[in-house]
């Protein structure tokens, strides 16, 4: 079979000779090829040219043309910082003191839009008639934090009939996107949205779930399917994700998977995951990737399932262990024989830890994917920021990116496992839950009191 009718045949929940291999090349897309992650994402041939490459050397039954969730953020006027191994960040947002919202759609001709228009074209050409081509569209909780800042955290109990027009706004503009992105050529719309993760199952039903309803509802009209792409610890929203009725959830190493295919299979819809992307794929070998995805294979039914890294892969993702993973997908028995008995390198890292007993100052952590990278790592980030500054040099503050082989170890060593997350003196105050600033001012001064 095809590769390209291999995913579809997902999509239409049918009967599979074998799981698809769908890799999240974003950035790391351009590192096969030598390019910056923002000479990749402003320059149409680079582009192309590192997705040719993740073509050749990847073999997927389906690949993304982007992973960048600020391009319709940059058309709407947020301000982005870019870096050498990442997609852009958005560090400054208009709607922060103005609670005007928009009435702007963004065109065709708008930013970076014709740049991947045109990318997505070519490949269209290139690959499109073998395999399956992702246009990623920023989620509308994602793009409204980006648009408001930290403070559409508050927005919830403050202002909430500005929210729900805020994110009826940003349903609109991601209607508009991936219509372009539809006509374009590609085959699957991935609603990417982070910061679902942060919200309540009640928040989703009350806010959310229209949105993104509408979304799939006006993707599934155009005669192509689509993803419901969300970070983090989403546990907890499965449910009501799948009640939004995308043709697939895809799901990070936050979300235990086995769990999670439960909820999907009982809606009949396919789901998508999550290899590891720091604690294996980055900082594993090649031995340890295999290991993780033939294990995942033996641990749920293939029915409904594609295997993926669990996010946008990091941009120095060592080619060998991306490799490895997708001979595991494609030849999983074989594979497992040989890894069975293997013990991953991982287990020995050591690391010095802070002597929480004895702090000079109270010690706000923030343990994070990449606050660079990940846009509800980067909110959580932000509102700690924020509340430890309003302390003046009296609350010290770090955070730790899980790319950085010591923090995996800290992280065990502290005994949990969802990011992003906040620790207070070694102990876990915030997981995968970006906090109310008020509440997390209490928690300092009570520190700073005792």
């Amino acid at each position: 079979m095809p590769s390209k009718e291999l995913l579809f045949s997902v999509f239409r929940h049918e009967t599979t000779p074998q799981v698809p291999w769908v890799p999240f090349a974003g950035v790391h897309a351009g590192k096969l090829k030598g390019y910056s992650g923002q000479e990749m994402l402003t320059d149409a041939d680079k582009l192309f040219d590192s997705l040719m490459e993740v073509h050749r050397v990847y073999d997927p039954d389906g690949m993304p043309i982007t992973f960048d969730l600020q391009i319709e953020a940059e058309i709407l006027g947020c301000e982005l910082v870019w870096a050498k191994d990442a997609p852009p960040s958005v560090v400054g947002h208009p709607l922060a003191d103005n609670l005007t919202i928009p009435t702007y759609i963004p065109q065709p001709s708008d930013g970076r839009l014709p740049l991947v228009l045109d990318v997505m074209a070519r490949m269209k050409t290139a690959v499109g008639a073998q395999t399956a081509l992702y246009g990623l569209v920023t989620g509308p909780l994602t793009l409204a934090s980006h648009l408001r800042g930290t403070e559409i955290f508050m927005d919830t109990f403050d202002r909430p009939d500005f929210l729900v027009d805020l994110l009826a706004y940003c349903t609109q503009v991601g209607l508009a996107v991936a219509d372009y992105f539809i006509e374009a050529g590609m085959d699957v719309i991935a609603v990417v949205d982070p910061v679902v993760s942060q919200v309540s199952p009640r928040m989703f039903k009350q806010y959310l779930h229209t949105p993104f309803q509408t979304l799939f509802d006006a993707v599934r009209a155009r005669g192509v399917f689509s993803s419901f792409f969300v970070c983090g610890d989403a546990t907890k929203n499965i449910e009501v994700m799948c009640a939004t009725a995308p043709d697939c959830i895809s799901i990070d190493e936050n979300i235990d998977m086995v769990t999670a295919k439960q909820i999907t299979d009982a809606h009949n819809i396919a789901i998508a995951g999550n290899i590891p992307l720091s604690t294996i794929m980055l900082n594993g070998t090649q031995q340890d990737t295999m290991k993780y995805v033939v294990d995942l294979m033996h641990c749920v039914s293939h029915h409904n399932l594609i295997i993926s890294p669990g996010c946008d892969m990091p941009y120095d993702t060592p080619v060998e262990n991306t490799i490895g993973a997708m001979e595991a997908v494609r030849d999983h028995e074989r594979i497992h024989a040989l890894v069975q008995n293997y013990t991953s390198s991982l287990d020995d890292i050591e690391v010095e830890m802070p002597d929480y007993a004895h702090l000079e100052k109270p010690l706000v952590e923030v343990f994070t994917i990449d606050s660079a990278t990940c846009a509800a790592c980067g909110y959580m980030t932000a509102v700690a920021k924020q509340v430890v500054g309003s302390f003046e040099g009296r609350v010290e503050f770090v955070e730790r990116k899980s790319t950085e082989r010591e923090n995996i170890a800290r992280i065990k060593k502290l005994g949990f496992a969802h990011l992003p997350s906040i620790c207070i003196n070694g102990e876990l105050v915030y997981s995968s839950n970006i906090p109310n600033a008020g509440e997390f001012k209490q928690r300092l001064q009570a520190c700073l009191e005792d």
